[in-house]
C-alpha cells in the first residue's frame, strides 16, 4: 500500500504559530524529514515513536543535497508511510516546495501541502514592524538574496526601488552591505529606515533598526537567520515592538515533565513571553497487574500526584468501575496539583499537607488516623519510601501499598537537552524523578552547566546531586514555579 506525503510548513519558530491541521499531521506521522530552521518548540511537537530524518541547511553546510530529499521522501512513500516533510516557515516561499512535489507526483504519490506562517510577515510583526501601512507603504515586496556558491547577488535593483513599498529580503544577511549598497546606488535615500532582524519569534529574537546606510556596521554581528526590513514602516519598531515588553521575553524553558501533565505550565510562561521547549523526561505508565479489591474495605485512599490520580480512574474504568466505588473513603492528596485532578473526576481531597513532600503527607495523615484505620497508598512502583515509613509507626493501623504504575525515562527522538542550553535557557523540574529523566537522556552524571528550576526541596535536592544550578520555588506548585521564573533576573544578580 501506498504512503503519503504531507508537505507542513511549521512557521518562523514559535510554537504557537504552527497551524492546528500541521500539528494534526505531524501527530499521526510515520517519519518526519525536517529542516535546520524548524523551530524547538515545534520540533518538541514530534511524536516519541516517529521515525525522524534530519535534511536541514544552513548555509554552506547541507546535511543532504536536494536531490537525496526528493529521494528520501519518495522511498518513504513507496514503503507504505505517512511522511510529514517539516519546512521552516512556509513550503512554498523560497522553501524548494515545488521541486519536492515534482518526483511525487511523476510517480504518482499522493500529497497534500499545509501553508506555514512565513517568516516574511511573522518575524516583523514580533519585531514591532507591521509591513504595510497606509501612512507609510502601500505594498510589500519579499525576495530572497539566497546567492548560489561563488555568484554575486542579481537583483534588478532599481526595479525594487521604483516599486516604492516595504521590502523584505529572506537569507540575506550575509549580503548586507550588498543589498543595501545596490539600493541606494539605485537612488533609494541613505536615510531610508531599514531593520536587521534575527532569530525572530523566539528567545533569541535580536533587532537592529538604523538606516539604510548604516545598517549593515549596525548589524555586523548578526548572524544567519536574519530577515531584512527596508522601508518607512521601520520607524515604527520602537513603539510597536510589543513582544519585548512581555515580562519572560528573551528566556526559554526546557519543561521536563510528562506530556500529558505540561499543558499549564507551558501555556502559563508562554503567555508571558517565554520560548517554551516541551522535553518530557519520563513517562507514567500504567501497571495492568495493579490489584484494587483492597479498596472495598479500606478507610482512606492516598495519591501522590496528578499523573497518579488520572491512572488511577483510568485503572477503575478499565474494571468496569467509577467513583461510586469510593464513596465510603477518605482521600488525602499530595498536593494541590493531585488535589485539582482528583476535582475533575468530581472528588474533593478530604486532607491536603501544608507543605507538598510526601514526610509532610505522612505526618498530617497520620495525625488523622485512627486505630483500625486501613490505608490504601496508590502510587509509582519507584514511590519514596519516606511516606508509608512514618504510616506504619502508627498503632493499629493498616498500610496497604499498591503500585499502580511505573516511571518510564524517556528521551526525545530529535532534541539533545544539553544542546538545548544557552545563556537564555533553564530547565524546569516538577519532580526528582524528572531530574533522573533528564540526566539519563542527557547521558551525563556532571551537569553543572544546567540551571534548574525545581518545584519543591525533593526535586532541589536530585538536581543538586548532579551538579545543576537550583532554584526553588516558595510554593510547590505550577504557581510556584511562575512565579520564580518572573524572579530570575534578580536571584541571578
Amino acid at each position: 500500500m501506498m504512503g503519503q506525503v504531507f508537505l507542513v510548513g511549521a512557521g518562523p519558530g514559535d510554537g504557537g504559530l504552527m497551524t492546528l491541521r500541521g500539528k494534526a499531521l505531524l501527530d499521526r506521522a510515520d517519519v518526519v524529514v525536517y529542516d535546520a530552521l524548524v523551530g524547538d518548540e515545534v520540533l518538541a511537537m514530534i511524536p516519541p515513536a516517529a521515525r525522524c530524518v534530519n535534511v536541514g541547511k544552513r548555509a554552506s553546510r547541507h546535511t543532504r543535497s536536494q536531490e537525496e530529499i526528493d529521494r528520501i521522501l519518495l522511498e518513504e512513500a513507496l514503503a507504505g508511510h505517512t511522511v510529514v516533510r517539516l519546512k521552516g516557515g512556509d513550503p512554498f516561499l523560497f522553501g524548494r516546495g515545488g521541486e519536492e512535489l515534482e518526483l511525487l507526483a511523476a510517480h504518482g504519490v499522493p500529497f497534500q501541502v499545509v501553508p506555514g506562517i512565513t517568516s516574511a510577515i511573522a518575524v516583523p510583526a514580533y519585531c514591532g514592524i507591521p509591513v504595510t501601512h497606509r501612512d507609510y507603504s502601500p505594498s510589500v515586496h519579499i525576495i530572497t538574496a539566497h546567492r548560489r556558491q561563488g555568484r554575486e547577488l542579481d537583483l534588478d535593483y532599481e526595479a525594487l526601488v521604483r516599486m516604492g513599498g516595504t521590502l523584505v529580503f529572506l537569507m540575506g544577511v550575509g549580503a548586507l552591505p550588498a543589498l543595501c549598497r545596490g539600493l541606494m546606488e539605485a537612488g533609494m535615500a541613505p536615510d531610508m529606515p531599514a531593520a536587521a532582524l534575527h532569530r525572530g519569534t523566539t528567545a533569541g529574537q535580536r533587532r537592529v533598526v538604523a538606516t539604510l546606510e548604516t545598517l549593515p556596521e549596525a548589524a555586523r554581528d548578526l548572524e544567519a537567520p536574519s530577515v531584512i526590513v527596508v522601508g518607512g514602516v521601520c520607524r515604527l519598531s520602537d513603539p510597536f515592538a510589543w513582544a519585548e515588553r512581555r515580562p519572560l521575553f528573551g528566556k526559554r524553558f526546557l519543561v521536563t515533565r510528562p506530556r500529558r501533565r505540561a499543558g499549564t505550565l507551558t501555556a502559563r510562561l508562554r503567555e508571558l513571553g517565554a520560548e517554551v521547549v516541551e522535553l518530557p523526561t519520563i513517562d507514567p505508565r500504567p501497571l495492568p497487574e495493579a490489584d484494587l479489591t483492597a479498596l472495598a474495605d479500606s478507610t482512606w485512599l492516598v495519591l501522590t500526584s496528578p499523573s497518579g490520580a488520572e491512572i488511577f480512574f483510568d485503572l477503575l474504568r478499565e474494571r468496569g468501575m467509577d467513583a461510586r466505588r469510593l464513596a465510603h473513603l477518605k482521600i488525602a492528596a499530595l498536593g494541590p496539583g493531585t488535589a485539582k485532578a482528583l476535582a475533575g473526576f468530581g472528588l474533593l481531597a478530604d486532607l491536603i499537607p501544608p507543605a507538598y513532600d510526601a514526610a509532610s503527607l505522612g505526618r498530617a495523615l497520620a495525625s488523622e488516623l485512627r486505630p483500625g484505620d486501613r490505608v490504601f497508598l496508590a502510587r509509582a512502583r519507584e514511590g519514596n519510601p519516606v511516606l508509608p515509613e512514618i504510616l506504619s509507626r502508627v498503632p493499629r493501623v493498616e498500610v496497604r501499598e499498591e503500585a499502580i504504575y511505573e516511571t518510564a525515562l524517556t528521551r526525545h527522538p530529535v532534541l539533545e537537552p544539553l544542546a538545548l542550553l544557552d545563556e537564555r535557557t533553564w530547565a524546569v523540574f516538577t519532580s526528582a524523578s524528572t531530574v533522573r529523566g533528564f540526566a539519563a537522556a542527557a547521558g551525563r552524571t556532571d551537569l553543572s552547566a544546567v540551571r534548574a528550576l525545581c518545584i519543591g526541596s525533593q526535586t532541589q535536592s536530585q538536581a543538586a546531586r548532579y551538579g545543576m544550578t537550583t532554584y526553588v520555588a516558595g510554593e510547590a506548585t505550577v504557581d510556584g514555579l511562575v512565579d520564580l521564573a518572573l524572579t530570575l533576573d534578580e536571584k541571578e544578580r
